[in-house]
Order: C-alpha cells, then structure tokens, then sequence
C-alpha cells in the first residue's frame, strides 16, 4: 500500500509466512501508472504478423547448410521432427495463455504449478537470455549478409573481415535499441514491415528453385540421400541436427509474453499461434529441399550465405543475388527487433517484482518503454556478439543458434510438466485444453533435446555464463532485499511479471 505521501510502504501479502513485500519496485518513485504502464496495441493481425517475423528468420537464412551437413540432403527431416516438437509445445502454450491470459508466459505457468520463487525466477531469465541469443546470432548473420552485399567480403582479410563484422553487429544492435526504445507500436508495425521482406526473400528461394526443376538443374536424388559427419550414427545425427533444427521453429512462445499489450489475447492467441506456426513449417520444409536439390551438399554446408548460394545456383544468369543479401538482411534484422524486445520487457518484469535490481525497471517518461531493460539487455548482447565472435569465428552462428534451442527447449520441458500439473486448477473461465497426451510427448521430447546425446559441451557453456549473470543480479537483489529493505525476495505478484 501508499502512504499519504505517494511512497511505497511494506506490507504484508496476506500469505501466512507474513514476509513483508512492497507493492512498488524497487526504488520507485510513486508516480502514476499512467506513465509507467506498458501500451496495449496489438490487433490480432498484428500478431499473426509477429508471430510470423519472430519465427521465420535467422534460424532458416542461416543454418540451412549447417542442418544439411548434420544429415545431408534429409535436411527436411530434422525440420519436419522440430516443428512436430514445436507444434506439441504450441498447443501447450495455448492452454496456457487462455487459461491464464498474463505476459508472464512461462514463468507464470511454471510459478503457479510448482510455487518455487527461484525456480520462476530462472525460467524467466532462461527465456530472456534466449532471446538475447537469439538477437545476437542474428546481428552475427547480418553483419555477414553486410559484407557480401557490398563486396567487403574482397576487401579484407580474415582478421579484419571479422572485426568488421563484429563492428557493424555491434552498430546493428544499438540501432534497435534506439527503436524499442521509440515504442512498442511502432517496434511491431516495423515488425510488419519486415516480415514481409522475409517471407518475399523465402519466396524468392522457392521460386528460384522451380525455376532450376523447370531448367533440370536441380537434384532431386540429393533429397533423400542420408550423410552424416565422421563416424556419427544416423539416429544421433538426426537428434542433433533436429536440436539444431529447432532454432528455426522459436519465436512463437515470445508471444505470450506481449499478452498484455494485445487486445482480446484469449480470442486471439489460439488462432494465430497456430496458424503462425504451421505457415512457417510448410515454408521451411519448401525452403529445405530447395536448397539441397539445388546446391551441391557440400557446398551448401560451407557457405556463410547458404540461401544465397541457392539463388546464385538455381538463376545464374538473372542478378537476383545482387539483391538477396539485402532481403536477408531485412529478414534476421526482424528476428533482433523482436527478442530484444521480449528480453527488455522480461527484465523490466522481474524488477517490478523485486527479484532484479530496481535500475532494470525504469521506463522512458513519454513513450513508456523499458529503458531500464533495454539498455542492460542490449549490454548482454553486446559481450555476446565480441566475446564469441572472436573465440568461436567459425562456429559462432551455429553455437548461438544451438545455445538458444538449449535454453528454449529446457522451459518448454517444465512447460509440458505445468500443463499437466496444472489440471487440477480450472482456471478463471472457459478456456482451450490440449489432449493429455500431448504435452507428455512435449516434455519427453524437449528433455531429450537438451541432454548431451543432443547437445554439445559449448552450447552448455554459453547458456551457463547466461544464466550465471541472472544468479548474481538475484544474489545482489536478495542481499539488498534482506538487508536494505526488510523483505523477503520473491515475486510478490507473479501476474505480473512482464507488464506494470
């Protein structure tokens, strides 16, 4: 409660611990929510759109060659075994957003089915870290796309080419900073934009592809040809490259975590959660066995570029690859626009609730966006990108990408479990529920996928510093908490993690 002045006083949560919690933030300042709170602008459109763009970009621009060279030309396997993955997951999350209709996504869920503090407060950080990841694989992949677009790619050497590509990745990651910074409703309408420029690049791809059947430039014998690396099995390539492949299909679950800054999200969520998801399924099995048909296996697993590579092959003689770096860059630019704005919301969240640093909570006066959150989470990405660009150059994308399926697939297992343990609670109305046997499949599947039979050690070793730096923001929280303010921390409201 508020005293007279306006300040934030302790309070009891009517809990029967009687722990004393605050209903403000850390270091609040009391004013009104009218310039703290989150804006609802997202129409069910809008969503789709989002859903869309967040799922389709690096994962299929970047890592088609490095599937393929897990399993050959089946790379449309590991891709179909993904999306089936996913798809359970979805249906999950479905149940999940209806019935609990809050942006706290699944550190909700998971708080209201186990009721660990610090289990919530792991989870959380584990989906905003992916996120961060995520972004910073893409910035990665862009800056490469940079560099052939404008032939620097023949202007350096080696160990230049790679500090500018760290430089302009860096550049790239300010930049969208300073967009989500401007507003969320813009944030999402260049979202628009950009989806569009990616589904016409991925369009163009598939085109191009008819295009060399028609000419009988293609290989269709390369798509069911199984190869895999050294003396690797074919079941532990496929898991792996499956693991892999599962990159391709995140972004959906970002969604629930804008569910307070979408109009009617039980109306809508269902719908567009799952048309979103099968749109980008059909999309990546076409853009699959394009690839392989068209370009030499080994070939497509060398390139930086992969699906440049495939219009470069299959339309030789037409300038398309004159312009497809630029598509690509439009389409991974869309995939760190929307995880840096996820992870900044997250942040912003968790400060709210007192289980992060107050700092991390600020929001810019006027556009009532999460500065706080945005500058820390664009500082994490920044480290990301240096620190593995120059220890991991060969490897970085796929280790970014692979990092990302780790963290993901870890919350989608507890996810399933929710579901399952959340049955007993009916919910506070009419909502949508998954056959049971579902997310069974979900979070035996997904824990599969993060075991070491899936996973490599460096992919444990990024996720690892990750959440070790939410470890220490909490320890830091808990001793301020402890000492500084009398209280116990824990998430006082978990209803509200992600929005005011």
């Amino acid at each position: 409660m508020s005293d007279p002045s306006g300040n934030h006083g302790a309070s009891t949560d009517g809990v029967p611990d009687g722990a004393l919690h605050t209903d403000g933030p850390i270091g609040s300042d009391g004013k009104p929510t009218s310039e703290t709170e989150l804006k609802k602008a997202i129409t069910p459109k809008l969503l789709l759109l989002f859903i869309v763009g967040d799922i389709l970009g690096t994962g299929v621009y970047a890592l088609t060659g490095t599937v393929a060279g897990e399993v050959g030309g089946a790379g449309w396997l590991p891709i179909i075994l993904a999306f089936a993955v996913a798809m359970v997951t979805a249906l999950s999350y479905v149940e999940m957003v209806t019935k609990y209709p809050q942006a706290a996504g699944a550190a909700l869920y998971v708080h209201k089915a186990f009721g660990i503090h610090f289990l919530t407060f792991m989870v959380t950080f584990a989906v905003l870290s992916s996120g961060i990841t995520s972004a910073a694989n893409s910035a990665i992949f862009l800056a490469k796309n940079v560099l052939v677009g404008f032939k620097l790619d023949e202007a350096f050497d080696a160990g230049s080419l790679n500090t500018v590509a760290t430089v302009i990745a860096i550049i790239f990651i300010a930049l969208v900073a300073c967009i989500n910074m401007y507003g969320v409703s813009e944030s999402v309408k260049l979202n628009v934009g950009l989806t569009f420029i990616e589904l016409s690049g991925l369009a163009l791809v598939i085109l191009v592809g008819f295009f060399a059947i028609a000419k009988g430039d293609a290989d269709f014998s390369r798509v069911i040809l199984f190869e895999t690396p050294g003396d690797k099995s074919l079941f532990m390539a496929v898991i792996g490259a499956t693991a892999l492949a599962f990159f391709s299909m995140v972004g959906f679950e970002d969604s629930v975590n804008m569910a307070e800054e979408t109009v009617d999200p039980v109306k809508n969520f269902p719908k567009m959660l799952l048309g979103g998801l099968s749109i980008t399924g059909v999309v990546y099995v076409l853009v699959s066995i394009t690839a392989v048909a068209v370009v030499p296996i080994g070939e497509l697993t060398e390139a930086d570029t992969p699906l440049l590579s495939v219009v470069q092959h299959g339309a030789p003689d037409i300038p398309i690859d004159v312009i497809f770096p630029f598509i690509s860059i439009f389409a991974v630019a869309n995939t760190v626009l929307i995880n840096m704005m996820m992870a900044s919301r997250l942040l912003y969240g968790m400060a709210k609730q007192g289980v992060l640093p107050g700092f991390l909570g600020g929001v810019l006066k006027g556009r009532r966006t999460p500065i706080g959150g945005i500058l820390f989470s664009t500082a994490l990405a920044f480290v990301l990108v240096i620190v593995l660009n120059y220890a991991l150059p060969e490897t970085i994308v796929k280790s970014l990408g692979g990092t990302t399926a780790l963290l993901l697939l870890s919350v989608f297992c507890l996810v399933n479990i929710s579901v399952l343990v959340l049955r007993k609670d009916p919910g506070a109305g009419k909502h949508f529920k998954t056959p049971t046997v579902l997310p069974v499949i979900g979070a035996i599947t997904a824990f599969a996928l993060v075991t070491p039979l899936a996973q490599p050690a460096v992919n444990y070793a990024i996720a690892g510093g990750l959440l070790a730096v939410g470890l220490v923001l909490y320890v830091i929280t808990f001793v301020y908490n402890s000492f500084g303010r009398a209280r116990r921390t824990r998430f006082h409201n978990p209803d509200d993690i992600g929005r005011e």
